[in-house]
């Protein structure tokens, strides 16, 4: 039994962790600019762009690759998907169509096979050595 509690503690301790982290990483990143682009044919692109969204992916690499080496694979992957998701969701909520859920789900979706991929690597990469 005092295995079992020894190896879920750091497990939820990352994941509330990355949480957190993602949370921050979004708003630093995403949090700021929430003014569409409107180019002069008309059209509206945004209101992120590449570079931001980028540097989110970039800034957010450093923690999952980190906990990824030291094993916390399952709290790395719910924390960081977790993170994300809540901060698109509070960030999108305001939207009057009622699509941004379709764009938080692409988000937990998105994260959730990124950082798992991310995780693997990672992970098999250190079991190698």
């Amino acid at each position: 039994m005092r295995s079992e509690r020894g190896k879920f503690a750091p497990q939820l301790l990352s994941a509330i962790v990355l949480a957190g982290v993602s949370l921050a990483v979004w708003a630093a990143w995403l949090g700021w600019d929430q003014q569409r682009d409107v180019h002069p044919d008309g059209s509206t692109t945004g209101p992120y762009a590449a570079w931001q969204v980028i540097g989110l992916a970039l800034t957010l690499l450093a923690p999952v690759c980190w906990a990824a080496y030291r094993h916390y694979t399952v709290g790395t992957v719910l924390g960081t998907t977790a993170g994300l998701t809540a901060a698109a969701f509070w960030d999108w909520s305001d939207d009057s169509t009622g699509l941004f859920m379709v764009g938080v789900g692409l988000v937990a979706l998105g994260s959730l096979a990124a950082t798992a991929v991310v995780c693997g690597v990672i992970t098999a990469a250190h079991r190698d050595r």
